[in-house]
C-alpha cells in the first residue's frame, strides 16, 4: 500500500498485508488501571505554543519563533480581551487543532498521568461543512485535511505507545454526514417508517445533490461517501429527520438531525417488544453496510494500531447491530493480539437499561449514564447526597456503585471496570443552557481538586475533559438562547480565535498550573496503590465527636451538604480511606470509619496524600471508635487520602 493512498473501496484492502509481521501494542490487564483523557481534536493544539510546557522529552519549549508564536495565557491581562460574539461565532466553525499538534503534547498528557487518551471523530468530513467535531463522516476511510493525514495519525499512535499511552478513536457507524440530499433539499421528517425520495448525493456541503444516487467508483473523493460500498441506496434508511426522540422505532431509524442515518439492518418494528432486547437481537438481520463499516474499523486498527474505540450514539442503533459490530471487531482484535480491546458506548437511558446494554451486545464499557455526571459533580458541589448504605434507595452517587445487586450484578465491583466516570464532556446531553463543571460560579472552581480526587480514587475508568487540568470555565450565560450552547464547553487549549476564558492567541499547556500539579500528583498515587483502581468501595461513616452513636453518613441540611465525604477502598488486604470536603470555606477535622480487620485499634494510618499547600506525609492513630476511626483532617474545597 503506497503511503498516504486511500482506498476506493474495501475490496482493494489486503488485511493479511497490514497485520503479517506486525507486533502489535498489547492491551491493558485491567481497563480500570487506565487515566482516560478526551479531547476535541480541532481545539487541542495546532503546534504554535511556546513557554509554559515541555516536549515529549522533557525539554521545555521556548519560543517565539516563526512558526511558533503562541504564547501561554496570563490571566490577568488576557482573560475576557475578545469581543464576545466574534469570539463565540469562532467557536462554531473549524479552530485549527492538528494531529501533529496533538502528537507534541503527549509529553504533557504523559506528566499529566495519563495513559490512555480518547481523540474527537478524525475521518474525512463533508467538503465545505462546518462539522469540527468530527461526527460528520464523508469518508470512513481517510482522515479530515483539517487535520492532516493518515500517515500521521499512525505516527501519532506509535509515539503515543512508545510513552506508554494508549490511543481511543470516537467512531460513528449509526449515521454519516450530510451526504446525500432529499428530492427537492427538503428537510424531511420521520412519518410512521415512511421512505423519502432521494435526489442525489452532495458534490460538498449545501450542494442540492448533483451526483447521482448510486454507485460511482469514479467519483471524485470530495463528493458522496466513500468506501464506494456504502454509495449503495441501500446503505440508507431515507426515513428523514428523528422528531419524537424517544419514540421507538423512530429514534433508531430516523436521521440524526441532517446526518444521514445507515442502514444497520432488519429489526423489530413493534413497540411493545421494545423491552425484549434478547428477542430484538436474536431476530436482527445484519445490512451490507454493517458489515462493510465493521471492515472499516477493523481496517483501522489494523493500519494505525488503536487500542479502543468510543462508540458514538448507541442508543440511536439495533442491540442486534451493536452486537454484530462488538464480536467483529473484538474477534479481529484479539486475532492480532489485543485480547482486550475496549469498546466504551455513549449509553444514554439510565443504569439499568446500561447494563442490560452492555450485558446483551459485548460491549465492554459506558459513559453517558445520565445519573452519573449529575450526581457526581453536584455531590461535590454541596447539592446532592453521597448515598445512604443503610437504606435501598439509590439517591446518591455512592449508592450507584454499592447497589450493583439492584441491577442484576453478581458482583459489588462490576461498575468498577464498566462505567466511564468523568463530569465534563462535549456534549452534556439533556442539558440545554451548558456549562463546565467550573463555569458556573467563581466558587466552583475552588472545588476542583474535590471533584478530580472524586473521580481519580472512586470506582470506574476515570476520564478528564481536555482543559479541566487548566481549570477551564466555560459556560453559556445567554438569556432566552440556548442555541449552540455547546460551543462554550469546547474551548480551544492552543488560543486560536476561540481560547478559553473569552481569550484569543494565548495558550493553556501550563505544566506549573494548580489543577495540572494536582492531577499528576494523584494519578501517580494511583498508579502506586491498586486499590485505588481496582478496590472494592464503601462510603464511610463520619463524625465530629467521635462519640459512638454520633457516626453518620452525611446528608444534605436544607439542600445544601458542606461537610466531609469519606469512602474507601479496599483490594486484597489494604485500604485506602479517601474524604473529600465540600466547603470551600473552611478545613474540616473529623472522626471517619475504617475497617477493624485491617487497621484495629491502636495501629497507624499514614496521610499519603492532601491537596493542602503545606501537606507533609504524617501518621495517625486508629483509635477504637465505632470499631476503628481515625481523625482526619481535608482542607476546604480539597481531597485527601490515608492508607
Amino acid at each position: 500500500m503506497a503511503k498516504n493512498t486511500v482506498e476506493r473501496s474495501l475490496r482493494e484492502i489486503d488485511f493479511r498485508k497490514l497485520v503479517e509481521g506486525r507486533d502489535f501494542y498489547s492491551s491493558p490487564a485491567a481497563w480500570e488501571d487506565e487515566v482516560l483523557y478526551f479531547l476535541f481534536l480541532d481545539r487541542f493544539s495546532d503546534g504554535r505554543e511556546f513557554g509554559g510546557f515541555s516536549d515529549n522529552t522533557g525539554n521545555p519549549v521556548t519560543g517565539p519563533e516563526a512558526d511558533r508564536n503562541t504564547p501561554l495565557f496570563c490571566q490577568g491581562s488576557d482573560a475576557g480581551s475578545a469581543d464576545r460574539q466574534t469570539w463565540f461565532e469562532a467557536g462554531r466553525n473549524w479552530c485549527g487543532g492538528t494531529i501533529s499538534g496533538m502528537k507534541e503534547k503527549l509529553g504533557y498528557l504523559k506528566r499529566l498521568g495519563i495513559s490512555a487518551v480518547w481523540i474527537s471523530p478524525v475521518f474525512r468530513q463533508v467538503t465545505g461543512s462546518s462539522d469540527y467535531h468530527g461526527y460528520g463522516i464523508q469518508n470512513f476511510l481517510d482522515v479530515d485535511p483539517h487535520f492532516g493525514t493518515r500517515e500521521e495519525l499512525k505516527d501519532f499512535v506509535r509515539t503515543a505507545h512508545a510513552l506508554g499511552i494508549r490511543v481511543i478513536l470516537d467512531i460513528i457507524i449509526n449515521h454519516a454526514g450530510d451526504v446525500f440530499a432529499y428530492e427537492g433539499d427538503r428537510q424531511y421528517t420521520y412519518q410512521d417508517g415512511r421512505q423519502w425520495p432521494v435526489h442525489g448525493y452532495r458534490s460538498r456541503s449545501g450542494d442540492p445533490g448533483s451526483l447521482s444516487f448510486g454507485v460511482a467508483e469514479d467519483g471524485d473523493f470530495s463528493g458522496a461517501v466513500w468506501p464506494v460500498e456504502l454509495q449503495h441506496e441501500s446503505a440508507w434508511s431515507r426515513h428523514g429527520q428523528i422528531r419524537n426522540w424517544d419514540g421507538f422505532p423512530e429514534f433508531l431509524d430516523g436521521d440524526f438531525c441532517t446526518l444521514k442515518d445507515v442502514n444497520l439492518g432488519e429489526g423489530l418494528k413493534d413497540p411493545s417488544v421494545a423491552w425484549d432486547l434478547q428477542r430484538r437481537i436474536r431476530e436482527f438481520r445484519a445490512s451490507q453496510a454493517l458489515k462493510d463499516l465493521s471492515l472499516v474499523y477493523q481496517f483501522w486498527i489494523a493500519y494505525a494500531d488503536i487500542d479502543g474505540y468510543r462508540l458514538d450514539t448507541v442508543k440511536h442503533m439495533e442491540p442486534g447491530a451493536v452486537r454484530y459490530f462488538a464480536t467483529a471487531v473484538h474477534e479481529f482484535a484479539a486475532s492480532i493480539g489485543k485480547e482486550n480491546f475496549y469498546i466504551i458506548g455513549e449509553i444514554t437511558g439510565g443504569r439499568s437499561h446500561a447494563t442490560a446494554i452492555l450485558d446483551t451486545t459485548g460491549l465492554d464499557a459506558a459513559l453517558g449514564i445520565n445519573d452519573m455526571p449529575d450526581k457526581l459533580e453536584f455531590m461535590v458541589k454541596g447539592w446532592r447526597s453521597p448515598g445512604n448504605p443503610d437504606t435501598e434507595e439509590q439517591e446518591g452517587y455512592f449508592d450507584l456503585f454499592r447497589n450493583s445487586l439492584l441491577d442484576n450484578k453478581s458482583s459489588r465491583q462490576w461498575f468498577g471496570s464498566h462505567v466511564v466516570t468523568m463530569f465534563d464532556d462535549h456534549d452534556q446531553v439533556g442539558v440545554k443552557h451548558k456549562f463546565r463543571f467550573a463555569g458556573d460560579s467563581v466558587q466552583s472552581e475552588l472545588l476542583l481538586p474535590a471533584a478530580l480526587g472524586l473521580n481519580l480514587a472512586s470506582a470506574g475508568i476515570p476520564c478528564i475533559y481536555y482543559g479541566t487540568e487548566q481549570a477551564f470555565n466555560g459556560a453559556d450565560h445567554r438569556n432566552g438562547d440556548d442555541s449552540y450552547s455547546d460551543v462554550f464547553l469546547r474551548e480551544c487549549m492552543f488560543g486560536g480565535r476561540f481560547g478559553s476564558r473569552q481569550s484569543t492567541h494565548r495558550h493553556f499547556f501550563n505544566e506549573e498550573h494548580p489543577v495540572y500539579r494536582f492531577i499528576s500528583e494523584v494519578t501517580a498515587l494511583r498508579r502506586q496503590r491498586i486499590e485505588l483502581r481496582r478496590g472494592r468501595q464503601y462510603l464511610r461513616q463520619v463524625s465530629a465527636t467521635g462519640y459512638d452513636g454520633d457516626f453518620y453518613y452525611p446528608q444534605p441540611i436544607d439542600g445544601t451538604l458542606r461537610w466531609v465525604i469519606a469512602w474507601s477502598r479496599i483490594f486484597a488486604g489494604s485500604e485506602s480511606l479517601c474524604a473529600i470536603n465540600t466547603d470551600i470555606g473552611q478545613a474540616l477535622t473529623v472522626y471517619a470509619v475504617v475497617d477493624s480487620t485491617i487497621h484495629p485499634p491502636g495501629s497507624t494510618m499514614q496521610c499519603l496524600f492532601s491537596s493542602a499547600e503545606d501537606f507533609r506525609q504524617h501518621g495517625v492513630t486508629v483509635e477504637a471508635r465505632q470499631g476503628s476511626a481515625v481523625r482526619i483532617t481535608v482542607p476546604a474545597g480539597g481531597f485527601v487520602v490515608y492508607g
